[in-house]
């Protein structure tokens, strides 16, 4: 979806839209208030006092009716400058636009924009003229706080967009209904994956039993594939002393990221961000030899992080999640073998979900930059080179970002395009050369000496909240078969003379561990089917007079009106080979 407020053009027109619907607004009522309209990255919006009346989307289509009145008039947007105390004057009726003026307090001259009857502070720039707004279409309403302050008044904010053309309009209005239909809130609701509640907390989801069967197959999925690459999976607490996250840096350059500290006798807690202070930990108890490494320690680890409440969204964006992290102990020559197992995993990974759609992205350090980044110049070039050479050994499109590498090394970020909305990051890979020295880590080389290692920061899948609202969207919902929570929902045709053999045919798939429904209501076999569908359930069983008769299923797939009739021991094979080659 395109980002407006990245687009010169647009960014201008939509600025100016919202200028158009304001004055709309007060020609219809004339006492409204208002405060800050700006664009944002899906069009623009405007804070509005209405006092008592309270917008719906029938008054949003008369204000629309208005604004392409206006628009037809073709008045010239005219920018003209006042002194402050003209401001003041000018706008004396409307408190909120006073609250501005006096905010702008080195500002000897205030720009405003008048079109027509109506006058609005503003830096611009504009369009010409109201002419040239033609295309545009308010989306919703909602309430927001004045100034973003829950102890202020709540206004009301109008959401809108503008283009150029239609042909630009309706195909961005048709990518809003289809990331309506995909929101992984919406589906996760109605399929009973998660839920949240303001008693637990906002960016605190529940995961529901449907949610947790999902959740539980991606760690499986993922747990054997890094034990085959030898890696050694550990429990750590969710919480941490103050003092842990003073040795990391975390407390000196992450703190505002982390929830408060809370004392407990005499010691201070805070519940944990990122795992790795705990797995450098674990390293140290042991002394190795560089013949044990790389060590491999990975955990599926719940942390909890600051976001703003107006931030957290589902399970795309929260306060607790679990992540599927991984940290690597590597001798500085086992970087670039290590780093192309990590890339090799992630792209194993990515076609078992058939995620096609993505990018790699490399941080480098800026070699100018001799304040920001730990200082070996050898030691980074060697790392950046290495990274280099495995995703170019890969044929991997990748960009490079100089300057954007942590203080402690080089980042590889994996950048994928959903179906819908902006790029996201789900897999990232992080070298790290400043940590293991300020935990004291060590190895004994070749020599006998001590000598630092280099920490690789992995993950994977991110975080299980992220990836699985990712698959949420990418599927509509509509699991893949190893991964649907319920894969076979069996519906007799007839309870009196079907359910016992297909209480038969539930205990045989059940016995396989193949995650089966039994829908034995006293319901119409249309309605169940029907129902079937709607719950997006990968098989349904049809079980009848011939299926009994003659020992056989006949099942069709989701959203498929064809039936296929097997044996039973052919539709075991079909269905483990779909499962084991996660078609």
């Amino acid at each position: 979806m395109i980002n407006i407020k990245e687009d010169e053009k647009l960014s201008v027109l939509n600025h100016s839209c919202a200028h158009l619907m304001a004055q709309a607004i007060k020609h219809l009522y004339p006492n409204t208030k208002f405060w800050v309209g700006p664009v944002i990255s899906e069009g623009f919006y405007y804070d509005i006092d209405l006092e008592n009346k309270k917008l719906n989307e029938d008054d949003l289509k008369i204000i629309e009716k208005e604004m392409k009145k206006i628009s037809k008039d073709g008045k010239k947007i005219i920018r003209h400058e006042i002194s402050k105390e003209e401001a003041l004057k000018k706008f004396q009726d409307d408190p909120y636009k006073i609250d501005l003026i006096n905010e702008m307090e080195n500002e000897t001259v205030i720009s405003c924009y008048t079109q027509g009857d109506f006058t609005d502070l503003c830096r611009g720039p504009h369009v010409e003229s109201v002419k040239e707004i033609k295309c545009f279409k308010l989306l919703k309403v909602s309430g927001a706080y004045y100034k973003g302050d829950s102890k202020n008044k709540m206004l009301q904010r109008i959401y809108g967009v503008a283009f150029y053309n239609e042909e630009d309009l309706t195909a961005y209005l048709t990518e809003l209904e289809e990331a309506k239909e995909r929101d992984h809130r919406k589906i996760g609701s109605a399929l009973n994956i998660f839920m949240s509640h303001d008693l637990v907390g906002k960016g605190m989801p529940l995961w529901l039993p449907n949610g947790a069967l999902i959740r539980k197959e991606l760690e499986n999925y993922i747990y054997e594939k890094e034990q085959k690459m030898g890696y050694f999976h550990v429990y750590t607490p969710c919480v941490g002393t103050v003092d842990l996250y003073k040795t990391s840096g975390h407390w000196d350059h992450y703190k505002e990221n982390m929830f408060p500290s809370m004392k407990v006798d005499e010691e201070e807690f805070v519940l944990r961000p990122m795992n790795c202070p705990h797995h450098m930990l674990i390293y140290s108890n042991e002394i190795h030899s560089y013949r044990d490494l790389p060590i491999r320690i990975g955990e599926f680890a719940t942390d909890f992080r600051y976001e703003a409440s107006g931030a957290v969204k589902g399970l795309e964006r929260v306060r607790c999640m679990c992540q599927n992290d991984a940290h690597l102990f590597v001798t500085p020559e086992q970087i670039g073998e290590e780093f192309k197992k990590v890339v090799s995993l992630i792209l194993e990974v990515y076609k078992d979900f058939g995620i096609k759609n993505y990018k790699f992205r490399l941080s480098l350090r800026d070699p100018k930059d001799k304040e920001k980044y730990f200082d070996d110049d050898t030691m980074w070039n060697e790392a950046e080179n290495k990274l280099r050479e495995v995703l170019n050994d890969f044929g991997c499109d990748y960009q490079e970002a100089i300057g954007e590498a942590a203080f402690y090394g080089p980042k590889l970020d994996v950048e994928v395009k959903p179906a819908v909305g902006p790029e996201i990051t789900l897999s990232t890979c992080q070298l790290d050369f400043l940590l293991p020295r300020r935990f004291n880590l060590f190895y004994i080389n070749s020599n006998g000496e001590k000598q630092t290692p280099v920490v690789i920061h992995r993950a994977i899948f991110g975080t299980f909240d992220r990836f699985t609202a990712f698959i949420i969207e990418e599927t509509k919902g509509a699991f893949p078969l190893w991964l649907a929570p319920v894969q076979i929902n069996i519906i007799p045709v007839n309870n009196e003379y079907h359910l016992e053999y297909a209480k038969t045919i539930q205990k045989l798939l059940e016995e396989n561990k193949i995650r089966v429904k039994l829908d034995d209501r006293n319901e119409k076999l249309s309605y169940k089917m029907r129902e079937s569908q709607t719950k997006k359930i990968p098989i349904s069983l049809i079980i009848g007079d011939q299926e009994k008769e003659n020992k056989t299923i006949s099942y069709r797939l989701f959203k498929s009106q064809e039936t296929t009739t097997l044996n039973l021991d052919e539709f075991l094979e079909f269905v483990n080979q779909k499962i084991k080659n996660k078609d």
